[in-house]
């Protein structure tokens, strides 16, 4: 079984200072640090995904601005690969899935931001397409967000979301966890 690291949307923006800050993005990206150099030292791929957004008057991950930029806690090595999206699904209108069939990967270990938008859109792309899918829960980040007048905390909001993957689109573990299956 061959198996790639896929760092989803971990950018400034998302990080305090930054035009859409999310609940526990500094921890989630730390975490998301910690598979990097497990995987440098087995020399297995690692994928980076930067989200650039091309809609009107987009107001995060804007062209050519500093949040748009990888955050350094996830900063890409020489010769790791970034592939920009513009889209939530990280397969859609991206080279993605040709590289990992090119590399004939099985397995993705999946991190990054944010929990109920990419992670979920391209997680459930991945299972849908085949792949095994280990989704590091610790080194996710979402946000509170709001539907018919209720308040949805972030805290529950990942919740939810991790329960509805769990199972059937992915395996949802801790990154110590994952450590220990490579």
């Amino acid at each position: 079984m061959t198996q790639a690291l896929l760092l989803i949307d971990i950018q400034n923006d998302y990080f305090p200072g930054g035009a859409m800050e999310l609940f526990g993005s500094p921890q989630a990206g730390m975490q998301a640090g910690r598979l990097l150099p497990a995987f440098r030292q087995k020399a297995l791929p690692i994928i980076h995904i930067q989200h650039i957004s091309t809609r009107p008057g987009a107001t995060f991950f804007v062209p050519n601005t500093k949040g748009v930029e990888i955050h350094e806690c996830v900063a890409p090595a020489v010769g790791e690969t970034v592939f920009q999206k513009n889209h939530p699904n990280s397969f859609r209108e991206t080279p993605l899935l040709e590289h990992l069939r090119r590399l004939e990967v099985t397995r993705l270990v999946i991190v990054g931001m944010m929990t109920q938008m990419c992670i979920d859109t391209s997680t459930r792309a991945a299972a849908d397409l085949g792949f095994q899918c280990l989704l590091a829960h610790d080194a996710c980040a979402t946000k509170d967000l709001s539907f018919a007048g209720a308040s949805v905390s972030a805290e529950n909001v990942q919740t939810a979301f991790l329960a509805a993957l769990n199972g059937l689109f992915a395996q949802v573990l801790t990154v110590d966890e994952i450590c220990a299956k490579l």
